[in-house]
């Protein structure tokens, strides 16, 4: 019997765990989940007789090396700043490891000791990073296959409403951490290559710098400009292309208004709020604008920012219930956007019935034969409910399938390391296409990139 240690069972876990039960008595596997709080793992284990949930505190040496030293591999479904405490201990027991996130500096110093014990430890394997790598990869290594260049490469994901519980005037809800969403894009300009020139858009300029994209059977989605779109350049082999573009998408519209939150200073995240904890919403809202001994805070919100009374971006915001006097942000030495967060959290939180969708969209420009030619290729998941969500699946799915294929001998080369080979995107993509995860391809008029947009 092979064991599989998952540390942490929080949002994206449901396809997870369900994906490797159902593959325990065919590939004989148990599967423990350890967590500080075990109550959602009992749940998704459901008293499954290959499966248990274990008390697991992270910086509890003696729990957490005593679970890792049992394991075959271990899946780490923790914040990302929590992984190389158990990182150290898979090196140290030689466990293989998981994990979803973005590979750290630290994680990147194991690499040396990872390949000289034999060991995989694959990251970015979840959907943004992960599914968008191997998507990408998987068509320009047939580009080159075919003797073709790549010129340009963009690519946009985002984690949206689906379209039957998309009933607010923002067109979003809350797919993962909130926070994340609430500060996208800080910590410096945003940076792409465009026709052979960098290009550097600062955050308060962000929001009204979109790139429009249609998806057959969804309509029109915005993408705004990731923090650093170069960063796979080399990853990707692409040290020549002329345009490198990585973007989120959201519902048309919704960047415009956000831009306004941006302009208040309301996404801040380096100062704290006085008195808080008594603020009522109102009272946050107020605390951005001018003094007038006359006009309401209503008023002044439209004389701000410009916006007419007959705006639908007006709505958006009276929509978010933000003028309300009776609404507190309880929340003690709170900083701005600490208190975005939790009044967007009333609104943009995940019922209960609700449904999300990932939507992902890659464009490859290529020259080949002298000619220049595209290709479009789309994808688009949607959720079941709250728990077993659009996001879940498309993170859950390639770490328990990658998970597997290393067990299994199927990935074999050691190291620190991101899903960009043929050995692993290969098998996973073909698995996730059956799983309903699946590319749509077009071949489309070679246009370059639009300069009209960004």
């Amino acid at each position: 019997m092979r064991n599989i240690l998952i540390v942490g069972s929080g949002k994206s876990s449901s396809y997870l765990v369900k994906y490797l039960l159902d593959k325990s008595e065919s590939d004989d596997l148990f599967i423990t989940i350890g967590d500080i709080n075990t109550t959602n793992a009992e749940k998704l284990i459901q008293n499954h007789k290959r499966a248990k949930a274990v008390v697991l505190d992270v910086f509890d040496e003696e729990s957490r090396s005593s679970a890792i030293e049992k394991a075959d591999i271990v899946i780490s479904m923790l914040p990302a700043r929590f992984h190389m405490e158990v990182a150290k201990d898979c090196l140290r027991f030689s466990k293989h490891l998981v994990t979803a996130s973005y590979v750290s500096e630290e994680m990147k110093a194991l690499d040396q000791q990872v390949r000289e014990k034999g060991l995989v430890f694959m990251n970015e394997i979840g959907v943004d990073p992960g599914i968008d790598h191997m998507s990408a990869m998987q068509v320009i290594d047939r580009i080159r296959s075919m003797g073709g260049k790549i010129i340009l490469f963009e690519s946009f994901t985002g984690g949206l409403v689906a379209p039957e519980s998309d009933n607010n005037l923002w067109n979003y809800k809350f797919t993962w951490n909130p926070r994340n969403v609430v500060v996208a894009g800080q910590g410096g300009a945003a940076k792409f290559l465009q026709e052979g020139t960098y290009k550097y858009v600062p955050y308060h300029r962000l929001f009204r710098r979109t790139e429009f994209l249609d998806v057959e059977g969804y309509g029109r989605f915005e993408a705004y400009a990731n923090r650093d779109s170069l960063k796979y350049q080399y990853e990707y082999g692409l040290d020549a292309v002329k345009t490198l573009y990585r973007g989120t998408i959201r519902r048309v519209g919704f960047s415009r208004a956000w831009n306004l939150f941006v302009q208040l200073g309301m996404t801040d995240d380096g100062y704290v709020l006085e008195h808080s904890e008594n603020m009522s919403y109102r009272d946050f809202v107020n605390s951005f604008l001018p003094y007038s001994p006359t006009d309401s805070v209503e008023l002044k919100f439209r004389h701000q920012l410009n916006i007419d009374q007959d705006d639908i971006i007006w709505d958006k915001f009276e929509e978010l219930d933000i003028f309300s006097s009776k609404k507190k942000v309880g929340l003690k030495d709170a900083t701005p956007a600490q208190v975005l967060q939790k009044i967007l959290m009333d609104s943009w939180t995940l019922t209960a019935e609700d449904k999300d969708m990932i939507v992902m969209y890659h464009i490859f420009g290529y020259e080949l034969d002298g000619k220049k030619h595209q290709i479009d290729s789309t994808m688009v998941t949607l959720g079941e409910d709250q728990t077993y969500t659009a996001m879940a699946k498309t993170v859950g799915l390639p770490v328990a399938m990658a998970a597997l294929d290393i067990l299994k001998g199927k990935i074999k080369t050691p190291g620190v390391q991101i899903p960009i080979t043929k050995e692993i995107y290969e098998p996973i993509l073909k698995e996730l296409s059956e799983s309903g995860i699946k590319f749509i391809e077009k071949d489309v008029q070679y246009f370059g990139y639009n300069p009209l947009n960004i």
